[in-house]
């Protein structure tokens, strides 16, 4: 939704477009566990479950409450989080991995190809799976790498699922940085 602006110039969000925004939700021990809507960010902590680390500039006003719309909050209690060592593999999530550029010439990518074919027996996994452009997926076609003139640029990977998540919410915003691992990107 586009901010609209009132006759003084100040731009406002309606409330609806403020309480879908993103919020960092950490766990007790500052580790993080998800994006979550400013919403459920706000239910968090007036329920007295979580704490609010960083704020925007937005405010959200009621009849009888003004809360600022947290940026990052930290849960009051630890979570026991499900362990996903892999994540989800889905076409914008390889394209992020592989900064939309063509792994075999370096072109921008528009398509997707298996490094070992899976008329080959290759699965679709991470580390099978690379972003290319059209020409290069033409010409390797079925073909293995060892007999075809490709060679990839680098080697596809799984990438932590938590940094699939941040990129795919593209612009992470500055406060959210320091309590994001520096190991945490789309990179080998």
């Amino acid at each position: 939704m586009v901010p609209a602006v009132a006759g003084n110039g100040i731009v406002n969000m309606s409330w609806r477009s403020l309480l879908s925004e993103r919020t960092l939700l950490l766990n007790v021990t500052f580790q993080p566990l998800s994006i979550i809507s400013v919403r459920r960010a706000v239910l968090l902590v007036l329920a007295g479950k979580a704490e609010t680390l960083n704020c925007s500039d937005e405010v959200l006003r009621s009849e009888s409450l003004e809360i600022q719309v947290p940026s990052v909050v930290r849960l009051n209690y630890y979570v026991r989080a499900p362990f996903r060592n892999r994540a989800p593999l889905h076409r914008k999530a390889l394209f992020a991995r592989d900064f939309y550029l063509c792994q075999y010439c370096g072109e921008r990518a528009d398509c997707i190809d298996h490094v070992l074919p899976v008329s080959k027996g290759g699965r679709n996994t991470w580390e099978n799976m690379v972003a290319c452009c059209r020409p290069c997926n033409a010409a390797k076609a079925d073909l293995l790498l060892e007999n075809s003139r490709f060679k990839l640029r680098r080697a596809p990977y799984a990438p932590q699922p938590l940094a699939v998540a941040v990129a795919m919410k593209a612009d992470v915003p500055l406060d959210w940085e320091c309590y994001l691992p520096a190991a945490l990107t789309l990179t080998a």
